[in-house]
């Protein structure tokens, strides 16, 4: 009775020890649901401008390997980091970026996610408003 009480104690603290999180494409990882990972900013710029700029500086640090315009959504590679970004149209005249960074071992990395929050930013100043670079 006493080892059965064990193994339904030890699997309940790795149900509750495990879990997952939610990107901002909308899928499921598996990592910790409670750490800090995502950065909100809002810039008056077009969705487009800001999604060109974010892609800028993923691009600069990293390997995009997923791009949805669709969505306006970006999956990237930093180092061993994944990186994740979604921009979307919060009022007519301003975008809304989401950036949520994770380290190989699932916990967030919140201070890269500033970081890349912090090029994006830098990349919108460098261009002039309502122009999009050509491809």
């Amino acid at each position: 009775m006493i080892k059965l009480s064990f193994a339904a104690l030890s699997a309940a603290a790795a149900l509750v020890l495990s879990g997952c999180f939610q990107t901002q494409e909308g899928n499921y990882k598996a990592g910790r649901p409670a750490a800090r990972d995502t950065i909100e900013s809002k810039y008056e710029r077009t969705t487009e401008e800001v999604f060109e700029a974010a892609k800028k500086a993923l691009s600069q640090n990293g390997t995009i390997v997923s791009e949805n315009t669709v969505s306006k959504t970006l999956q990237a590679r930093i180092d061993t980091s994944k990186v994740w970004v979604r921009v979307e149209q919060a009022e007519p005249t301003i975008a809304r970026i989401w950036t949520q960074v994770r380290k190989s071992n699932g916990n967030g990395d919140i201070r890269l996610a500033a970081e890349m929050d912090k090029q994006t930013a830098l990349h919108l100043r460098v261009l002039p408003a309502n122009q999009i670079p050509a491809r």
